[in-house]
């Protein structure tokens, strides 16, 4: 992790001052993107955030993978809590000239991680029964929310790469998608959250995938009915500093 902090080059900004809190890696993750019309992503978020568009146009995504080595700093990972699958859907805003990524829910199989999620980082966690497994080259991944008064969502389906790796070049679409630096949520009063993030820049790969159920954006009244815009990275380390209000 020490290493990901000399690669600082590619950021859009500095690094936050302060040591960061959370360290966390993220495997066999994949990007499904669709566009979708801004006036519908509107409402589904806080005043005080601008829409983030790319040519006119936002973008919904849904994002399974899994996660390994989530420890606070100065302590360890340990086996039973620190890894786990996660799937996430998020669309891209700005707040003060600042991109990065809004989450509207995030489910894991850890219900340790959901609970300190929830209550130190204000955002949407999710308990899941989830599994996560690679066989002949695809990841096999299924989620059923089990969050009691949470939305149903499902997702089902196999994912796997497709090409040698790629690194998104400032201006493009995939740099636009995936090179994100902070996340924003909201407290239980409404205030704007900040997340500050590091990691390299991303090692993309063009994916395909096959999905028996995606029902994640139901509850958004969002449905997701043009072909996605697919890549896959294999592993991203993953540095997290502490949330802060703004605004």
């Amino acid at each position: 992790m020490s290493s990901a902090v000399q690669e600082v080059a590619h950021r859009p900004w500095p690094l936050p001052e302060g040591p960061w809190v959370m360290a966390q890696s993220w495997h066999d993750l994949l990007f499904a993107h669709w566009p979708v019309d801004a006036a519908v992503m509107r409402p589904l978020l806080p005043s005080q955030l601008h829409i983030d568009i790319f040519e006119g146009q936002a973008w919904l995504a849904v994002v399974p993978f899994r996660m390994t080595g989530v420890r606070l700093r100065g302590t360890p990972a340990v086996p039973w809590l620190s890894a786990f699958p996660e799937l996430n859907v998020r669309t891209y805003v700005t707040f003060d000239g600042k991109p990065g990524v809004w989450f509207f829910s995030l489910d894991a199989r850890n219900s340790v991680a959901v609970a300190v999620a929830r209550t130190w980082f204000h955002l949407p966690y999710f308990r899941a029964r989830m599994n996560c497994a690679e066989r002949e080259g695809w990841i096999l991944y299924q989620s059923e929310r089990t969050h009691r008064g949470a939305p149903v969502a499902l997702l089902e389906g196999r994912y796997r790469p497709v090409s040698e790796v790629l690194r998104p070049q400032s201006g493009t679409l995939e740099h636009f998608l995936t090179e994100r630096y902070c996340l924003y949520t909201t407290d239980g009063h409404g205030r704007l959250i900040r997340g500050e993030i590091h990691h390299s820049p991303w090692p993309l790969q063009r994916a395909e995938v096959e999905f028996a159920c995606n029902s994640m954006t139901a509850s958004l009244g969002v449905a997701l009915t043009s072909r996605p815009l697919l890549h896959f990275a294999r592993r991203q380390d993953v540095l997290v500093w502490h949330p802060a209000k703004i605004g």
